[in-house]
């Protein structure tokens, strides 16, 4: 699971790269082989999957309970808010005196409220960096989940999956631009489905033997294929303009592969992702998907306007230039605002662990001091 989130999150930096290079999305003026580029809202649809997907295992586990509904979102909120407003901090500070991050201005006191409060998906203000905004949707899911939850234990599966996907079909066939784009309000109602796909594909991982072996991964391939020849016979832009319908159809695809991952096939696919760079990558996706959009504007907007030119020669300049700084920032930014919190589960072992480790410094320096002595 680390390796795909780390892949994602890696795709994520090359839409942007491609995004805020070549102007007028979705009919951009990038080359034609670039298209694969253009669905950055895909990859935040899997994220969402995976994270249902993830969240849903242990609670599969235990008769569809979690454990708790305080414990749950202190849990959601320790490992998920610490890395968030370090990098809203750092977005704050780039978009304020370097390049700012919306056409609708530099980031303001609203920003700081709406974005500190994680409430971006209910309020708008010019936002200090463009990837938040699915940050927003996250935490609005994270509230419900224990509602899932009942709804899966009390009902079934089916009864929630058409509580949450029946309101945005409706939606979608009673409204003409039934597709919101990223950055607007209230998209958590849309999504909902595809994070509610995930938890119920989580069944998959506690269910009988003869389920887990089934051909996930070639049920995955089946159900994507109506929606890559739909996106093949329309073109990219069709699909970036119908997301709505697409989330939706591809969510059942992603889900499917989460399970066929889970259950260990298939097997080039599970060695793929559990190689030890894929892994690395994994463990720090999140903080790459904080902090690289900013560097990403930044060489766009302020450094490769020095060196080359428009259009392609920047997308490559942007390439080799801030895709290994936001790999490299963001493993040293995981490493003081997230690894940490995934490491501790409260403050007093967040501190305790802190103390351990002064002291430890403390202790060997103390003993390299006495060696070089004695032997001086």
């Amino acid at each position: 699971m680390d390796g795909l989130r780390g892949l994602a999150a890696l795709y994520v930096v090359l839409f942007h790269s491609w995004l805020y290079t070549f102007p007028g999305f979705p009919n951009s003026s990038a080359p034609a082989w670039l298209d694969g580029l253009k669905f950055g809202r895909l990859a935040v649809v899997f994220f969402l999957v995976l994270s249902g997907f993830s969240l849903a295992i242990s609670p599969a586990r235990h008769d569809w309970r979690s454990g708790g509904v305080g414990e749950f979102l202190r849990r959601r909120a320790w490992r998920i808010l610490p890395p968030y407003w370090a990098a809203l901090t750092l977005s704050l500070i780039i978009s304020w005196f370097v390049v700012s991050a919306s056409h609708y201005g530099r980031p303001t006191g609203a920003s700081i409220l709406v974005y500190g409060l994680v409430a971006q998906d209910m309020f708008t203000a010019p936002t200090p960096n463009g990837a938040f905004w699915s940050i927003g949707v996250e935490a609005e899911l994270y509230l419900l989940f224990p509602l899932f939850l009942l709804v899966r234990r009390r009902l079934s599966a089916t009864v929630l999956i058409a509580c949450v996907t029946l309101p945005v079909i409706a939606h979608g066939l009673m409204v003409a631009d039934a597709s919101p784009a990223e950055g607007n309000n209230w998209l958590a109602p849309h999504l909902a489905p595809v994070f509610v796909a995930g938890v119920i594909g989580a069944g998959v991982v506690v269910a009988s033997e003869r389920v887990q072996r089934l051909p996930w991964g070639w049920f995955a391939g089946l159900a994507a294929m109506p929606v890559l020849a739909l996106g093949l016979i329309h073109g990219s832009v069709w699909t970036v303009n119908h997301y709505a319908w697409v989330d939706l159809a591809i969510a059942p695809a992603m889900t499917m592969l989460l399970a066929a991952v889970a259950t260990g096939r298939p097997a080039i696919l599970v060695r793929l992702l559990t190689a030890s760079p894929i892994q690395s990558l994994g463990s720090f996706s999140y903080s790459l998907y904080l902090i690289h959009l900013p560097i990403v504007m930044t060489v766009i907007r302020r450094v490769a306007p020095h060196f080359v030119s428009p259009g392609l020669p920047t997308f490559w300049f942007t390439l080799v230039l801030a895709l290994p700084v936001s790999v490299l920032g963001a493993w040293l930014f995981s490493q003081i605002f997230e690894m940490p919190f995934r490491q501790n589960r409260s403050w007093k072992s967040l501190i305790a662990q802190c103390r351990s480790r002064r002291s430890g410094r403390t202790t060997k320096g103390g003993k390299r001091l006495c060696e070089e002595t004695a032997q001086n």
